[in-house]
């Protein structure tokens, strides 16, 4: 054997296609993952937008019939049904002055119509009680026009709600010539607009405590109407029956639509 003969081979020339396979590229790889996250998000996101279109719908508390069908059969207030609002009008003469009612977290619109009836059969005011979308205010997010629009012969315009209801009409109150809160409490601070309030809580309101009301007082202008009703409870604002993480109520339904009436009524035919 020559020396020729036991030299070792030389290795095989690249692009004879003998070397090794290539690895996958680090950028395809993440670009996968990449889709992946956001297909995953995607997917949380609509997870999400649905639970909260069932969760809206489902435990709304429903107006009690016997209240409703007393405000109906009154004929001194006319009641027009709209997509966005019901209108309550005095069917005699009316006061020029209205009310966008705002209601409460799930509640039924019109669990509110017994409770402001006197301010629209006695003192002449038009109430608009609006619908909020998915049954939450804090979802609605249209203009205060949208609401007095649908009273246009109206000059005067106060915004006002029930709980959360109370909540979001305190956003937009700078649009309105007043603001009322019927067992609630802003979270935006009002102190210094000069705009006239009227707080209306109740002694037994679990939910909207008179601690609760107290220590919101900051967020209102030093001269705000705070008036609180003896023995009222959280959904004594309303009709639609007992409410969870609520006080009983020891004042019936007819004293507390009077009292709203008697307070309420004079500080909106003042603006």
């Amino acid at each position: 054997m020559t020396a020729h003969d036991s030299a070792p081979e030389p290795d095989a020339a690249p692009g004879t296609g003998a070397e090794p396979e290539a690895a996958p590229k680090p950028r395809r790889r993440g670009l996968r993952v990449l889709w992946w996250i956001l297909g995953s998000l995607g997917a949380l996101i609509v997870l999400a937008i649905v639970g909260i279109l069932i969760w809206s719908q489902v435990g709304v508390m429903a107006a009690e019939p016997e209240p409703l069908a007393a405000v109906r059969a009154d004929s001194a207030i006319e009641i027009t049904d709209t997509d966005a609002a019901i209108v309550h009008s005095p069917a005699g003469e009316s006061a020029d002055v209205g009310l966008v009612y705002i209601p409460g977290a799930k509640v039924d619109p019109w669990a509110y119509a017994y409770k402001v009836s006197g301010l629209v059969a006695e003192d002449g005011i038009t109430v608009v009680i609006t619908k909020p979308w998915l049954n939450l205010a804090f979802f609605d997010v249209r203009p205060l026009s949208t609401f007095t629009g649908l009273a246009p012969d109206i000059d005067t315009w106060l915004v006002g709600g029930h709980s959360l209801g109370g909540v979001r009409a305190c956003q937009l109150a700078t649009d309105a010539d007043g603001l009322a809160l019927f067992g609630s409490y802003c979270s935006n601070d009002l102190s210094q607009s000069e705009l006239p309030v009227i707080s209306v809580s109740g002694s037994e309101d679990g939910l909207s405590t008179p601690e609760k009301i107290a220590d919101n007082r900051h967020l209102l202008p030093e001269d705000a109407e705070m008036h609180e009703i003896e023995g009222a409870s959280h959904a004594s604002f309303g009709d639609y029956g007992p409410q969870a993480g609520d006080n009983t109520p020891t004042i019936s339904d007819e004293d507390m639509r009077d009292r709203l009436t008697e307070l309420v009524g004079p500080f909106a035919l003042a603006r």
